[in-house]
């Protein structure tokens, strides 16, 4: 199935607009309804919190989101008030007068968007009800023991309900948008237009849940997608009802998007119908923003972690730190999906080819996946422990020996240097050198952990043989929570820890998006994708050579997995190859592909998806003249014309070459001036055909 390319991007600076025309937002009312408005559960969080600011910029107090009210969420996140808009307030009062329970406030975030929260608890004794509409709606039932389902149908059935009483108090002025994101909130989407309520209708799907499913069993997912028996897939599974929640949603939406053109394929044969729109997903890049700044974030960060590793491998610290790279994987534990086994792997032959060819660069990287733990260990805190005591000692015997060297010099004297130290002072440096004595190795976890003998990564670690030996050129952290400054371990949040490292990797075989090499991007930190991401393929389609700006993609699809495994290896090798002044450079580079992930930019995908909403909801009163946009004009960042940051890709004949021997001919501000002036120059894409052969020998480790 080949991939046919998405809408591009043609707002940024020097480009074309789009031609059609903005809204009357002041005749309209946006509302964007999804689970996790106010409640972060995964990924969709993220899209709706960045992506606020420029909704809220372009719709003003026309813009209401809606979610789940949770008491928690709602006091510590939500500033309460009263709707500005008088037919919501008496929706919302016909709702609590009939035994709901609505809220209504500013969600405390970039933008401060309103937010209408229902109270799912308190409606819970409409459920039977509520299940017997549905049936009668669309003839989907419900089990009793799906909790989650339960909870959607209640959330959908209320959304349905307001919408009912919004429209009915509107009379038609103004027209109202409902966007919906994901099967939790689709059960809205499909009762609403059961009960022919009069709204435009948007349904984004950010993952298919079969889809979801299906990678996590370990499916050779991509070479099969015209193969699979859906319902019988979904039915062995339990999620049958959920399925089918999502495709009626998909079918009843006057507009279905998804997040990337990969999802848009595998939507076309999980849920039969072709996405309308692809609506990628961008980031508030001013927030990440540090100017030329970013440089220093990244040795400030790094400094940070350096203090970690100096306390994790006390008494194995027999390498160099100024040598030293870190590397990372973070998200969900989803240990195939998302490319945890495929890295582990390519570890073990990078440590392979760092101790053969003598290298003197030592990689540690970081597995930050939280899994189910009881406590820190023990030989972890001891570390830190170990660390502070140990700097401690250097400061007292620092301090007295500058007093000493100071009185001396006072006098007229040159110091005795084995004199201005006394036995004492020496006693103590020898405790302090004693007390870094370690008879183990240094830990691979920082946690103790419930499953230690059938968890995935320490199975696959056991595996390889990676144990944090001094002959071992790659040392491995494996950190089974998320990031907090308060730790007593490695006190640094995510976003310092991304600035901290010098590349993440991220080789996923199920990504519809992939944010985590966004954040990267945005932070000036190269990163490994794949092109089976979102994210991947986006860079593949807007960048000539991504590699070069510090996005290496690998090959999942048309490769097989010990090929996939191998270049991994290779883009690893060669990214320790580099000099710093290379990485640098590449850092540089990477940081300028910002604005393709730019909010600002790619919510003009979503304007375009309202508007088609609109026309499809309201032909008399909105229309769409130019809908096939197959072929359109995009940008692509070309090659960079100065010195190549990637050894391989220079003339050195030994990959140890000195940062004295490269190429002086680099002028940051003159290459960053050609890549703005090339993005001014756009190419036509023109939509490919289908063709089957292109998911043929996807890749997948076993």
């Amino acid at each position: 199935m080949r991939l046919s390319r998405s809408l591009s991007i043609t707002s940024l600076s020097g480009l074309p607009l789009w031609e059609e025309e903005s809204l009357p937002v002041q005749d309209l009312l946006l509302f964007e309804v999804s689970w996790e408005v106010t409640n972060k559960v995964g990924g969709i969080y993220t899209v709706i919190q960045t992506k606020a600011k420029i909704t809220v910029d372009e719709w003003g107090e026309n813009y209401i989101m809606m979610g789940p009210y949770y008491e928690h969420n709602f006091k510590t996140q939500v500033e309460k008030c009263e709707p500005p808009n008088q037919a919501i307030k008496a929706a919302m009062d016909s709702l609590n007068n009939n035994g709901c329970q609505v809220h209504f406030g500013r969600w405390l975030i970039e933008g401060s968007p309103y937010v209408i929260l229902f109270d799912i608890g308190a409606a819970a004794w409409n459920l039977d009800r509520w299940k017997g509409d549905l049936w009668n709606a669309c003839s989907i039932g419900l089990p009793y023991h799906d909790r989650e389902a339960n909870d959607s149908l209640i959330f959908g059935s209320l959304v349905a309900w307001f919408f009912k009483e919004l429209t009915d108090q509107l009379q038609d002025k103004p027209n109202v948008i409902a966007h919906f994101h994901e099967w939790q909130a689709g059960t809205g989407l499909v009762l609403s237009r059961s009960r022919k309520i009069p709204l435009a209708t948007v349904f984004t799907t950010h993952a298919t849940l079969l889809g979801r499913y299906l990678c996590a069993g370990n499916a050779d997912f991509y070479n099969n997608l015209d193969k699979f028996n859906i319902d019988q897939e979904a039915g062995e599974r339990q999620i049958y009802h959920r399925y089918c929640l999502e495709r009626a949603a998909v079918h009843c939406a006057h507009v279905f998007t998804t997040v990337s053109q990969i999802t848009a394929v595998e939507a076309n044969h999980m849920l039969h119908r072709q996405p309308d729109v692809v609506t990628p997903n961008g980031l508030n890049v001013r927030k990440f923003s540090a100017m030329h700044e970013f440089q220093n974030l990244h040795s400030m960060n790094k400094a940070k972690i350096q203090e970690f590793v100096r306390g994790h491998f006390y008494g194995h610290l027999d390498f160099n730190l100024e040598k030293t790279l870190f590397f990372f994987i973070a998200g969900r534990y989803e240990f195939s999906n998302k490319g945890a086994d495929l890295f582990l792997e390519s570890l073990s032959r990078l440590n392979y080819l760092l101790r053969v060819h003598k290298s003197d660069v030592t990689v540690v990287v970081f597995f930050i996946m939280p899994a189910k733990t009881n406590n820190f260990n023990v030989e972890s805190l001891k570390g830190q422990a170990v660390r502070k005591q140990l700097w401690d000692t250097a400061q007292s015997v620092k301090e007295k020996f500058g007093k000493r060297l100071y009185e001396s010099l006072l006098r007229g004297e040159i110091p005795d240097m084995s004199k201005i130290l006394d036995r004492d002072d020496f006693t103590i440096m020898k405790r302090a050198i004693y007390a870094t004595q370690r008879h183990t190795f240094p830990p691979v976890t920082t946690h103790n952990m419930l499953d230690d003998s059938t968890d995935p990564i320490l199975s696959n670690i056991r595996r390889i043989g990676l144990f944090n030996g001094r002959n071992d050129r790659v040392k491995i952290v494996f950190h089974p929570e998320f990031l907090s400054s308060t730790s007593p371990l490695l006190p640094m949040d995510y976003e310092e820890f991304v600035r901290g490292c010098h590349l993440g990797v991220f080789p996923s075989y199920y990504e519809p998006w992939g944010y985590t090499p966004g954040e990267c991007t945005v932070m000036g930190i190269p990163s490994v994708t794949t092109n089976l991401s979102g994210f991947g393929c986006f860079m593949e389609e807007h960048v000539s050579d991504p590699s070069e700006y510090g996005i290496y993609i690998v090959d999942r699809r048309f490769r097989s997995a010990d090929e996939s495994c191998n270049q991994l290896t290779q883009f690893l090798f060669s990214f320790c190859q580099q000099s710093r002044r290379q990485r640098i450079i590449q850092r540089n580079r990477t940081e300028r592909l910002s604005d393709l992930l730019d909010w600002r930019y790619l919510g003009r995908f979503y304007m375009h998806a309202r508007h088609l909403a609109l026309s499809r909801s309201f032909p008399g009163k909105f229309k769409m003249d130019h809908l096939n946009l197959a072929p359109t004009q995009g940008f692509r960042y070309p090659r960079p014309a100065s010195v190549p940051p990637s050894p391989s890709a220079s003339l050195h004949s030994t990959p140890h070459h000195s940062d004295e021997e490269d190429d002086d001919t680099y002028d940051e501000e003159e290459e960053a001036e050609k890549d703005r002036q090339n993005i001014k120059a756009p190419f036509t894409l023109g939509a490919e055909p289908e063709d089957d052969s292109c998911f043929h020998q996807s890749s997948r480790c076993s």
